[in-house]
This record gives structure tokens, sequence and C-alpha cells, in this order.
């Protein structure tokens, strides 16, 4: 199988045709579709050439151990490989079965000569543009030198850096090189079947310039684009086209320069815009998946040279009807956007009263109902507009349009920003022992879970826990839970609003909110600081722990003086916190019990940059700057007309944040805690599925829903295909970037933040802890990765209360996703740190080192 005709080829063929050969191989099969002839000369005529050359293979092996940074030894390696692939001369057998389809389509003509790899136009990742394509090739010694040409550019800088850069094997990736009769368009371009932009499904946008499509590809001139939806065109926009590349007879190319005329006249009528949208149509309804094409137009026929799906789309969230719809993202509301494995979804849906929708690994809210009525809308963009304005602004855009959301009469419930948590808030008396009521009674139910699923397994482990999830969401919907930490809530909204029209004085509540009892998530973080206080006097636990690798090792700290201490801490540490972890709303993600050494840097960068008793200074210093700033603000409220009164009502209101706001934080602790429980039994159960050979490997299961893995317990089967499919889905989903809004067509709604007065190249965002501090940016994508010395400023996409532990070490906090009341704000105001949330693309506009000054209290970063 040296040489196949597109015609024979077929689906199963990727190792020997590559991306662009399979997909062509396709197109030439549709009906009345217009594909130039051609062949593919396969992966099967590369490997013969360079499987058993050593220097090809010595010279490959090199670039194996290389990283993406290593651009100079890659470019000098990759410059050998591509000169030795030049000099290799091709097998007979390749030379003789080219030579018998040249003949076939006619070897006097031109020929396209393209690259066509076995690692493109995959779901995951689509190469595009990293291998070469040779055009107007006429003779077949020109032929044969471009098809060692193409070989060659399986190893030019870019695709190499691009294969390390998404994991594949330089030694596992072939290069199949397709030979194509040559079109000379008067037209040609690029058609996409969704937006790139927008994502929306329904728009269709092409590009046109005149002459051969190198000329948009390679950025040399601007294209006409042309929108089409539902058979009609929407927008058009006509570009300056000044140049265009032509072929020429004698083969190869040359640009031109366009007459006046032609630089600004429209590349296509309507009719064929209308024409081709139809076509691109046709496509993708053949390949079930948007479409990003190549075309070309001679003499009005439309001939199609290449297509591959496209990647970068956002998946729909699945809908039962055909409606309409506009979901709002969770995981942008619990600061969390990584993507979650199956069974850490199904747990989520299985715990919230929300209607959820997955799409890419994420959870997503159907918010269309509460838009529909005019009641609900009002409280929806109301509750949004404090907790996050980009989100507001989108849902803005989608009802000022009108035409996406029908307007209903009558009542819609808004889900409040946390997803799981309604929104039901009336006022309470100031009593702390409703608090601690609170938490012993979740405590007690945790005790007795932990005791009861001890002694279940099999299919009874599966039933309780779904028994159990009943308790679970009887604790988190319990109205009197909701109703203390939404009166503090509330509260701080009535302090931040008041005192800054009383005294002028903006987000008071930040202060006051400092070093407040209850608080589980904030005292975790002050609890490492005492872990780190026992470990310090002892020089030889500090070095062991510099160089420990593996988690079992931390057994190995009772042979120092000091380790038994030190293990004791950590156990006890573990007791308490070792269900979190960062990403904790996903039930699959290791947490510090079952991976203690993440906690290790956090712990060796305390010793080194605190003081003994840190903690508890800490905590002292927030609640005293809280009770100046309470003082400071009531005796300015008496001089005021009505001033006794404002006083009175202002001292009520600081009263319930100081006794409620800690308490925030704690149903998500009982909700991670419940969760870590039924984990813990799980693993157990996939213990034995693997024992038995049922599944592969433990962490199978987490590819798995909940109700699939209560089948595979209840029958020992397992469909090994299913996780084997899950697990590629989720490499797909880890790369992609979730929307806070996406309509039911796909399109993402990004929302603007509406601010004036902001300094020049100001970064804005949401105000969410007040202050101003300047310090060095710490870029920090994981948690894991995190070097922090004290006075950096930490800017991350996202941080959950996994990542409260950095916080003692922070002077500021930036991050790309958050409201006023997700946890990360919580904790910055506790801790008092000034920090901005919800700042797009913060960690690609601030580089790490760059020294930065955040304005907590007016929403927005300079660079300095």
């Amino acid at each position: 199988m040296l040489v196949l005709g597109f015609q024979e080829m077929d689906e199963s063929q990727l190792s020997l045709v590559g991306g662009k050969g399979l997909h062509l191989g396709e197109l030439s099969k549709i009906n009345g579709l217009q594909v130039p002839a051609g062949f593919c000369v396969t992966t099967v005529g590369f490997r013969q050439a360079t499987d058993h050359h050593k220097t090809y293979q010595a010279l490959v092996n090199r670039l194996s151990g290389l990283k993406a940074e290593d651009r100079n030894q890659i470019g000098e390696i990759s410059g050998e490989i591509r000169k030795t692939i030049m000099e290799i001369e091709l097998p007979s057998g390749v030379v003789h079965a080219v030579n018998h389809f040249l003949e076939q389509l006619g070897d006097e003509h031109a020929y396209a000569v393209r690259s066509s790899a076995t690692a493109e136009d995959l779901p995951h990742a689509s190469f595009a543009g990293q291998q070469d394509t040779y055009l107007n090739i006429i003779g077949k010694d020109a032929i044969f030198k471009h098809i060692s040409k193409c070989w060659a550019s399986l190893f030019t800088d870019r695709a190499v850096i691009y294969r390390v850069q998404n994991g594949f094997d330089h030694s596992q990736v072939h290069l199949a090189v397709i030979v194509q009769r040559m079109v000379f368009p008067e037209a040609s371009g690029i058609l996409f079947t969704a937006d790139p932009i927008s994502s929306n499904r329904k728009l269709l946008s092409i590009d046109a310039g005149f002459g051969l499509g190198e000329a948009l590809v390679s950025g040399l001139v601007s294209a006409d684009n042309y929108q089409v939806q539902e058979g009609k065109i929407i927008n058009k926009r006509i570009a300056t086209k000044k140049l265009a590349i032509y072929g020429l007879q004698e083969g190869g190319t040359e640009t031109r320069q366009l007459n006046p005329e032609q630089q600004t006249a429209q590349t296509l009528t309507e009719q064929q815009i209308l024409r081709l949208a139809s076509i691109g149509r046709q496509i993708e309804a053949y390949f079930g998946s948007p479409q990003d094409m190549e075309w070309c137009l001679a003499e009005d026929a439309f001939y199609i040279v290449q297509t591959r799906p496209i990647t970068t789309l956002y998946p729909i969230p699945e809908a039962k009807d055909q409606d309409n719809h506009v979901y709002l993202s969770v995981g942008h509301q619990q600061m969390m956007t990584d993507a979650m494995k199956p069974l850490g979804l199904s747990f989520y849906l299985l715990t919230t009263r929300a209607p959820m929708r997955t799409a890419g690994g994420r959870l997503f809210v159907d918010v269309t109902p509460m838009l529909a009525s005019p009641a609900s809308r009002e409280m929806i963009i109301n509750t949004w507009s404090k907790s996050d304005p980009l989100v507001t602004d989108a849902l803005k855009s989608v009802i000022d349009r009108g035409d996406f959301i029908k307007s209903v009469p009558g009542e819609g419930k808004a889900p409040s920003p946390n997803s799981v948590i309604p929104n039901t808030p009336p006022q309470i008396e100031v009593d702390p022992t409703i608090v601690t009521d609170l938490i012993s009674r979740n405590q007690a139910s945790l005790e007795e879970l932990k005791q009861n699923i001890q002694l279940k397994s099999g299919s009874d482990v599966m039933d309780y826990i779904v028994e159990d999830l009943q308790e679970l969401k009887r604790i988190l919907f319990d109205p009197q839970s909701t109703q203390v930490f939404m009166s503090a809530m509330n509260a701080s909204s009535w302090i931040n609003d008041n005192m800054n029209e009383w005294l002028g004085e903006k987000n008071a509540a930040d202060t006051l909110s400092q070093s407040v009892p209850n608080n589980i998530t904030s005292e975790m973080g002050l609890a490492l600081l005492d872990v780190a206080d026992v470990i310090r006097p002892f020089p030889e636990v500090i070095a062991f722990l510099q160089r420990i690798r593996e988690d079992r090792q931390l057994d190995e700290l009772v042979q120092f003086e000091g380790g038994r201490e030190t293990l004791e801490a950590i156990r006890a540490y573990l007791a308490k916190y070792g269900m979190r972890c960062a990403g904790e709303i996903d039930v699959t993600k290791a947490r510090w019990s079952e991976k203690p050494l993440m906690l290790v840097p956090m712990l060796l960068g305390n010793i080194k940059q605190f003081e003994p008793y840190e903690g508890i200074r800490k905590f002292e210093q927030g609640r005293q700057e809280a009770v100046e700033k309470e003082q400071e603000l009531l005796e300015r409220l008496k001089h005021l007309p009505d001033g006794e009164q404002k006083a009175e009502e202002t001292k009520h209101m600081i009263n319930i944040i100081r006794a409620y706001i800690g308490y925030r934080e704690y149903p998500k602790y009982g909700m991670v805690s419940r969760y870590f429980v039924y984990k813990q039994a799980l693993m157990r159960e996939a213990e034995r599925l693997v024992e038995e050979g049922i599944i592969h490997n433990k962490e199978d299961i987490f590819y798995l829903t909940f109700e699939e893995l209560r089948d595979v317990v209840r029958t020992n089967i397992a469909d090994n295909r299913i996780i084997g499919k899950r697990k590629d889905e989720y490499n797909v989903y880890v790369k992609l970037t979730p929307p806070r809004v996406i309509t039911s067509d796909g399109e993402i709604i990004v929302g603007q933040y509406d601010r004036e007065n902001l300094p020049a190249h100001a970064i804005p965002g949401l105000p969410v802890a007040a202050g101003v501090i300047e310090g060095r940016a710490r870029v920090i994508l994981r948690m894991e990765d995190a070097d922090l010395e004290e006075g950096d400023i930490l800017v991350t996409p996202f941080t959950d209360p996994g990542w409260t532990p950095l916080f003692v070490s922070i002077k500021g906090l930036v991050t790309e996703v958050g409201g006023l009341m997700t946890h990360g704000a919580v904790i910055a105001r506790e801790y008092g740190i000034p920090a901005v949330v919800g700042v797009e693309n913060a960690t690609k506009l601030i580089k790490n080192g760059q020294r930065i000054r955040v304005h907590g209290t007016e929403g927005y970063i300079e660079i300095l």
C-alpha cells in the first residue's frame, strides 16, 4: 500500500494517509462535490525510507528528550534531520507506484504536493500549518523532489515544538504526501461552518480573496469576509486586496499586484456566497461536526481541496429539546474552571437542585426560564451584578437582542451565584450559638456516615451513598444554614452601600470581615503556619522534607530528632483538612490525605518566610484592624444628621457580619468532607474490581458516571472501551477554556466591564478586597507549582479553598474568574489581602516577575 487513490481510502487508514489524506478521501465520496483528482503516497513509503536509516534514527532519538524551551537545540537537530531526509533516495516501490498514477492522471499537468501527517486534523490537535505544501509542481522529477521536501517538513522547527507541547512522540508521527491535480482559481479562501470568533454553530463564515489561497493562509493579504446564517447573508466585509498569488505556466507561483478596481471589488457574488455556504453545510452534515475547509473557484465551479474539524469550538451543553437556551458556567462561580472527570460531574449533579447540564467536562446552569420572566430576570441581573459583572453584561446583551429569549409572563426563581446553594435572604437575630449548633450537627452526621459506610461493600455501599446524598442535600439546603450566610452577605452589601453613601468610604465591609470566628477555610491556612512552627526547630527534619519525593517516605521522619512530632502535627492537620485540595468540587481530584507531599512546599515556604507564632499574630492583627475600623466608622457616623440611629443600624450589621460571615465557608467544607468519605469507599470497590480483572486501574472508575459505576459494581462487567474513549475526551476537554455564558447555538457571549475613568493601560476587574498593594507578580497556573516569597502578588486563573494555604504568604491576589462572594474573595478579605478578580486573561496580560499595583478598592491592575 505505497500509494492509494482518493477513492481507495477509507476511514480506518489514518495511520497510512494522515489527517489531510483521510478527509480528502471522504470528500471525494460526497455526491455532487468537486474534489480535484489525486492520490496519496502513504506513510509506508516514508517508513521504508527512514526506518533503517541510522543517521535519521540517531537524530530523532536526540530530539526526544528536549523541551519546548530548548529552541536552539531543536533548531539545530531539526535542520540536520531535514538535510538527511532530502539526501535519502526515494524507495523504488514509491517511484514505480507514483509513475503509475501520474500516467493515469496525466503527467503533463501541474500538481499540488501537500504534506499529510498522522498527527493532524485530530479532534484534540489540528497541527494546522505545521507541515509544508507546494503548488503548481510540473514534471515527474519535480514531484519526486517535492515528496522528499514534504517528508522533510515533518521536522520544521514549528512542527517539532508543536509536537513537544502536545505530548506527541516524534518517532511515532509519520508523513503521507498528497499529490493532487492543480486548480488555477479566479478566487479561493476558507470556509468555517461555525463562526470561529463567537463559536455560533448557526453562523457560517467565509474568507475570500483573488488567486490562490496561499495569499490568505500566509497572511499576505486581508480577505473579504461573508457571514451566512440560515441561508441569508447577514454580514459582509470587503477588504482592500492589493496582492494575489497565481500559478505560472512553467511551474511555481508568483505574487502579482491587483489593479485598483479589483483591489476593492467583492470577490464572490451574492449567489456564489450562498452556493458555497450550501456546500459547506452539506460537508458539515456528512462529517457530523463543524468544519474548516479550503475552497477554490474556477470557471464558476467550486472545488474543495481540504477539510478538517474545527478543534477550538467549545461543546454545547446537551438539551432535551430544540428550543433556545442560555447557560451559565458553574465553574466560574465555584472558582474551579478545570475540566472534571465523569464521576466528579455526576456527584455534583446528584447534589445540586439547579437545572444543570454538562459540556466539555464542565457544569452549566440553564437560566433560560429565569431570563424569560420579567420578574426573575430583574432578580438574576441584580444578583449577578454584585457577583460577576461580566456575566451580567453578557446576559443583558442576550436579552437586549430580543431574538433569542422570548419573554413570558409569570415568576421564575433565579439561581444564586453559588449554584448549589439557593438564594433566600430573610433577616436574622445575632446569636453565635446558631453557627456552632449548625457545625456540630453537620459534624455528628459526618461521623455517623464514616462509621456506617465502613461496614458496607459491593452494591450495598453504592445504595448507601445514594441514600446519604439525601442527607447531604438536607444539610446543604437547610433553610437556617442558608439564612445565616445570606444574612452576612446582605449585611456586607448594606455596609458597603451605606458607608459609601454616608461617609464616602468604599468597601468598608472588607476590613470588618477580617479574622472572624468559625471560618474553616481561613483557619486552614493559619493552621499550616502552626504545623511549620512544630517543624522549624529541627534542621534534620527540614533537610529531609526538602529532598523527599514520595508520600510513603513521610513515615521515615521518625528516625530524626523532631520527626515524630512533625508526623503527628501533619497527621492532625490532615485529620481536619485532608479532604481538601485544589479543584475540590471534583471528587476525583487527589486530596491532601491521599498525597500529603502537596503540602510540603507550602510548609517549607512558611518555615523560610515567617517567624514562630505567625498564625496567631496574623489573626490577632486582622481582628484588631476590624475592631479599629468599626470604632472609626461608628464615631464618624455619630457626627452626621440622624447619626445615632445610623450608628446603631451599622453596629447591628457589623455584628451580623462578625457572627456569621465565617460560616459562609462551612457548607462547602461539609460537602467536600462527605465527598471524600464516599470516594474512599469507592476506591475500596475499585481495588476489588482491579484484583478481579474487571478494570485495569483504580482510577478507571473516575471515567464512569456514578450510575455506570453502580452497574459495574452490581454486574462485575465493565466496558473498557468506554473508559478509554472518556479518557481521550477528557484530554481534549482539559485544553478548552470554558465560557462564562454560552447559548444552545454554541455562541459564546462575552461580557465587558462598564468602566470609565480608569488610568491608561489599566487592566479592569472586579474589586473584592479593599486596599492598594505593589509587588512582584507570581503567575501560577497550578497550585503545586507555587514558589512564593513574602510580598508576592499571586496571579492565577482561579483559587478555590484548596489554594488558601498560599494566601498567608501573599500581599495581593489577581484571578481570571471569581465574584464578590466566591471563596477566594472571602478569604482575601478575611486575611486583609487586596484582591481583584474576574480579570480576563490575567495570566497572559501579566508576566511572571513583573512589578504590578493591585487596586483592590477600585478594581484594576497597573503594570509598573
